[in-house]
């Protein structure tokens, strides 16, 4: 049995493509049992459900506050049984209800090295500041704004002629590999436990 994992996503999916293949190939011993969104027509579900892979979105504007989606997207997850949820481009701050049920299981991607430019803007913030090396994190998720442990990072030089979708394309191939290295470490950890 091998892992099984939830990733959720915002957009165009890139990042989730990169991780299904990976699996269905058998590079990382995981199963992808779920996709999810906060985006109804996010690309990225389109992707799962042409595999098979089921799909949900759960948008917070369907729900009266923030604590209740919160709550809605903790029993969809749920029901998955997931080992590990992976954010992969997801653009929502997991809530505490969220992050305290799967302590530790959960990861996040981010286009910077952390603890530099947090946030949604990471990219167009490393250019405004100048750097002349920048990258990807994987870390796991806390009750911060990517905060939380960091678990792997890859670096990637700034060019002159860099702007931000330049170098946000760059920083997305060493993402993606990251990101499956990742997933592939914590699943054989997930596996050891089992049979321990």
């Amino acid at each position: 049995m091998t892992a099984r994992v939830v990733v959720l996503a915002s957009g165009s999916g890139t990042l989730l493509q990169s991780l299904m293949d990976a699996c269905s190939e058998g590079r990382v011993p995981a199963t992808i049992v779920a996709v999810g969104s906060d985006v109804d027509q996010a690309p990225a579900l389109g992707r799962a459900s042409a595999v098979g892979i089921p799909a949900f979105a759960c948008r917070p504007r369907d729900f009266p506050d923030r604590v209740s989606w919160d709550r809605a997207l903790l029993g969809v997850l749920t029901s998955f049984e997931p080992d590990l949820i992976v954010s992969a481009g997801f653009m929502r701050i997991l809530g505490p209800v969220v992050v305290d049920a799967f302590g530790g299981r959960v990861i996040n991607t981010h286009p910077a090295l952390l603890p530099s430019f947090p946030g949604a803007h990471a990219v167009r913030d490393a250019l405004a500041h100048g750097v002349k090396v920048t990258g990807c994190t994987v870390h796991i998720v806390d009750r911060g704004v990517d905060t939380g442990p960091i678990l792997a990072q890859r670096a990637v030089d700034v060019l002159p002629a860099d702007d931000e979708a330049s170098l946000h394309e760059r920083i997305k191939v060493l993402e993606r590999e990251l990101l499956i290295d990742t997933v592939t470490d914590m699943s054989v950890q997930i596996e050891n436990r089992r049979h321990r």
